[in-house]
């Protein structure tokens, strides 16, 4: 008893340190026994004096109780070795409790020296009347040790039970029943017997990455490999989505009035699923938009769409930028007016991490990388058509965070800080209006750890650095 106190105190938070204690005063215990010649598996002979035979029985209970205790240890230090969670720890629990079992027949049969085979014949009986009115727990606990034997699931993994459409992450597994928490954060308790005989799909195995399909049908203007182009190009925008295994973009059928095409492509978890296809949804609209291509069925041009028909494109762009959303029409006609029309080939430098630019580029079509550049080149962000770069060039004087490539053939429109300038030189309240826009995307960029922080100040020194830059007088 000395040994397990001072093992317990001694390397309570050393699980490891803890058993090679624990065996160390076991094999010491062992050769006292065995000194005294005291054999803790073998029968006392009647001939032993009443006292010397009580001293006996006592070390041959404490002896098989640090048998237990050292085997029940080695069991959970392969519980912590092999790293599985404690909730799903059933095999370990049923390998302790045969343990115990086995120490108590042991001291049962050496110490107190009672027929095993009668008791365990007699027990039989009780345990077929036990069994049978346990037969619906007992089912649920050989069930939970099959399904942990088997390994179809671990704490963690995300489930669904194709019969009732049930789906959740495995939070505990116990001798009753596993532990679902769903989607809408409620818990759901399964028997384990019935999560045997249903039919299951573990979204977590055989890895964590998981496959996503949709479904796209576009109206056919122009040739089909023309429209895969645009969908690939939609792919390799995403942010989201893994590169490797590369996604596909496959074309189903082909009719007068639609062409419809499959996208798959996996996402590092199940739960990033969901935005991934947020995200792909949105860039097959602007791609789209961008190619001249109409999602299927068509829809007619109403005479009240014929205003937004007849913009110009640099005035569609324009109309999409937050930056300049408080700009009157005539103030956004002027700029449109000024602004340049660029083309990038793939694999193009358009920017090189550290410049300063002086201008905003608005992307037409296309997909632009961002990479930063270090000891090792990282891919920061995709841009998509709509999305734009150079803001805090033109507005601020800060440098580019990233080196920026066409990662396809790029068409991009320009507005030079010319321009601006004079719209703010008109109307410098401008500068405040374009300051709220342009702290709201710093603190947005300054979120990412990836990314190099944009110290701005304040808002008013913000506003002072936009007209500094823009050479509008500081009122």
């Amino acid at each position: 008893m000395f040994g397990v106190i001072v093992t317990q105190l001694t390397w309570k938070r050393y699980p490891i340190r803890r058993l090679a204690s624990q065996v160390s005063f076991f094999f010491i215990l062992t050769g006292l026994l065995f000194y005294h010649h005291i054999v803790p598996y073998e029968v006392a002979p009647e001939t032993t004096p009443l006292v010397e035979r009580t001293f006996i029985a006592m070390a041959k209970i404490v002896w098989w109780l640090y048998v237990a205790w050292v085997l029940t240890s080695c069991a959970r230090a392969f519980l912590i070795l092999e790293r599985r969670p404690r909730e799903g720890k059933l095999i370990q629990d049923l390998a302790v409790a045969l343990i115990y079992l086995g120490s108590t027949l042991s001291i049962v049969a050496y110490v107190f020296q009672a027929p095993i085979g009668t008791l365990i014949a007699t027990s039989g009986v009780f345990a077929i009347i036990l069994g049978m009115a346990l037969q619906s727990t007992l089912s649920d606990v050989f069930s939970g040790i099959a399904l942990n034997m088997s390994h179809a699931y671990a704490v963690g993994d995300w489930l669904v039970l194709n019969e009732n459409g049930i789906e959740g992450r495995v939070i505990e597994t116990n001798w009753r029943a596993t532990h679902l928490l769903n989607g809408s954060n409620d818990l759901v308790i399964i028997p384990n017997n019935s999560l045997a005989r249903a039919h299951l799909i573990n979204l977590s195995s055989p890895n964590r990455t998981h496959g996503v399909r949709l479904n796209v049908q576009v109206v056919p203007t122009t040739v089909p490999s023309a429209i895969s182009d645009v969908f690939r190009t939609v792919l390799l925008s995403s942010n989201s989505i893994m590169a490797s295994p590369p996604p596909r973009v496959e074309i189903k059928s082909l009719t007068s009035e639609a062409i419809e095409l499959e996208l798959s492509f996996r996402v590092r978890d199940f739960t990033a699923a969901a935005a991934a296809r947020h995200e792909v949804y949105d860039l097959i609209y602007r791609h789209t938009k961008a190619s001249g291509l109409s999602l299927a069925p068509a829809k007619e041009v109403s005479p009240t769409d014929s205003s937004a028909a007849g913009r110009s494109t640099a005035l569609r762009l324009l109309d999409a930028l937050p930056i300049f959303a408080s700009l009157t029409e005539e103030e956004k006609e002027e700029l449109a007016h000024g602004m340049k029309r660029r083309v990038y080939r793939k694999g193009d430098i358009i920017a090189e991490q550290g410049v300063t630019l002086t201008s905003l580029f608005i992307i037409r079509s296309g997909v632009v990388s961002i990479n930063l550049r270090g000891d090792t080149t990282n891919e920061f962000s995709r841009l998509s058509p709509g999305d734009y770069f150079g803001e805090f060039g033109l507005f601020t004087g800060s440098e580019e965070i990233g080196s920026i490539h066409a990662l396809t053939g790029v068409v991009a429109y320009e507005v030079d800080k010319t321009s601006v300038a004079k719209l703010m030189q008109e109307r410098p309240s401008i500068a405040d209006e374009v300051s709220v826009t342009l702290s709201r995307l710093a603190k947005m960029a300054n979120a990412g750890n990836s990314a190099p922080q944009r110290p701005f100040g304040t808002a008013s020194s913000l506003v002072g650095r936009i007209r500094q830059m823009l050479g509008v007088p500081v009122e």
